[in-house]
C-alpha cells in the first residue's frame, strides 16, 4: 500500500485538523445503485483493502489523534462493519484520546449482535453514535440497500441500543418509500433510536437510475448558484481512504485530488471555473448548500 506522509505535515489553512473521516475498508455487503462502488468504472472489486492499526498509525501520529475532536468511519466505497480491523482501530483511537467523539455510518447488515454490543461498549462517551442507514421498512429498505437484510439490521441495532449505544436512523427518501416516512420515524422511536433524519438524495441528477425516482414530498436539495463554502474547511476535517490516500474530503475520494492539491483547489473557488466537485457539494446561497439541504427532517427521539 502506498501510504502518504503523516498528517502533522499536512494542515488546513490556519487550522489544525479536528475531524478525521476514516474509511477502514472498501469492501461492502451491499450494492446500492447510486454508490461510488457501483458507478465508478475504475473501482476494482477484486482488489479490496482493509486498513490495519499499524497503517493508520503511520498516517496519523498520536499527537494528531490527541488533538482530534472526532473520528468517524463512513463508507464511500466500503462498509465500516466489513473492515477486518474496524474494532481494533476504534480501540486504538479511544486509548490515545479517551474523550474523542467516535462515530460510524453503516447499513447495519453485517456482523452479529455480539459485535455490535462490543462497538457499543467502545462508544461509551455521551456524543458517540452509530448512524444506521435504513431506507424504509422491511418491504422497501432492500429496494435501494440491495443485498441488505432488514431483519438483521434491526437485530443489530437493537443489540447496539440495548448495550447503551446512541443510534441514529437515517433514511434516504425516494418515491417508493416516501409514504412510509411517519411509520419509519415511529419505528425508530419504539426501538430506542436517539435521532431520526430523512434526506433527499442529490444524486438523481448526476447519477440517474431508471428504477429510482426522487420523492414528490421533499424539495430538490441541489444548489447551483452561489459561492463555495467548503464543508471540510468549516469543520477542519480530512478524509483517509481505504487505500491509505489522504484527500481533502470524501467527495473527492474518486478523483485524482489529494490533500496536497488543496491549495490549488481552494484557489479555484474564487475563479469563474471552480473545482466541479466542490461546486456540486459546497455551493452556498441563502438556501444552504446541496449537502446541508439533503436533511429535510431531523427529529430528536430521546
Amino acid at each position: 500500500m502506498d501510504l502518504r506522509p503523516t498528517i502533522p505535515m499536512l494542515t488546513l489553512p490556519n487550522s489544525p485538523i479536528k475531524v478525521l473521516h476514516l474509511e477502514p475498508t472498501d469492501a461492502c455487503n451491499a450494492a446500492c445503485p447510486m454508490c461510488f462502488r457501483e458507478i465508478d468504472a475504475n473501482f476494482d472489486k477484486t482488489n479490496l483493502s482493509h486498513l490495519t492499526v499499524e497503517q493508520v498509525a503511520s498516517l496519523v501520529d498520536e499527537t494528531t489523534i490527541k488533538g482530534l475532536d472526532k473520528m468517524f468511519m463512513c463508507g464511500v466505497y466500503g462498509e465500516p462493519a466489513a473492515g477486518k480491523h474496524t474494532v481494533e482501530i476504534y480501540r486504538y483511537f479511544r486509548s490515545i484520546n479517551p474523550t474523542i467523539i467516535l462515530g460510524m455510518n453503516t447499513n447495519g447488515g453485517l456482523r452479529n449482535t455480539d459485535w455490535w454490543r462490543e462497538i457499543a461498549n467502545i462508544f461509551n462517551q455521551p456524543r458517540d453514535y452509530v448512524v444506521f442507514s435504513i431506507d424504509g421498512l422491511a418491504d422497501t429498505n432492500h429496494l435501494y440497500r440491495i443485498n441488505v437484510d432488514y431483519d438483521k439490521v434491526i437485530d443489530n441495532a437493537r443489540a447496539f441500543i440495548g448495550e447503551g449505544g446512541s443510534a441514529h436512523w437515517d433514511m434516504i427518501v425516494f418515491e417508493h418509500n416516501e409514504h412510509q416516512l411517519a411509520d419509519v420515524e415511529e419505528t425508530a422511536q419504539k426501538l430506542g433510536f436517539s435521532w431520526f433524519r430523512a434526506k433527499a438524495s442529490r444524486r438523481h441528477a448526476t447519477t440517474p437510475i431508471n428504477f429510482l425516482h426522487p420523492p414528490k414530498s421533499l424539495k430538490d436539495p441541489v444548489v447551483t448558484e452561489g459561492t463555495i463554502d467548503c464543508h471540510a474547511v468549516n469543520e477542519s476535517s480530512i478524509y483517509i481512504s481505504a487505500k491509505g490516500i489522504i484527500h481533502p474530503c470524501c467527495w473527492l475520494a474518486n478523483s485524482k485530488f489529494t490533500l496536497n492539491d488543496f491549495e490549488s483547489i481552494s484557489k479555484s473557488w474564487k475563479t469563474d471555473d471552480p473545482n466541479t466537485i466542490c461546486k456540486l457539494s459546497c455551493t452556498k446561497n441563502d438556501q444552504g448548500t446541496s449537502f446541508t439541504n439533503q436533511w429535510q427532517r431531523e427529529v430528536e427521539l430521546r
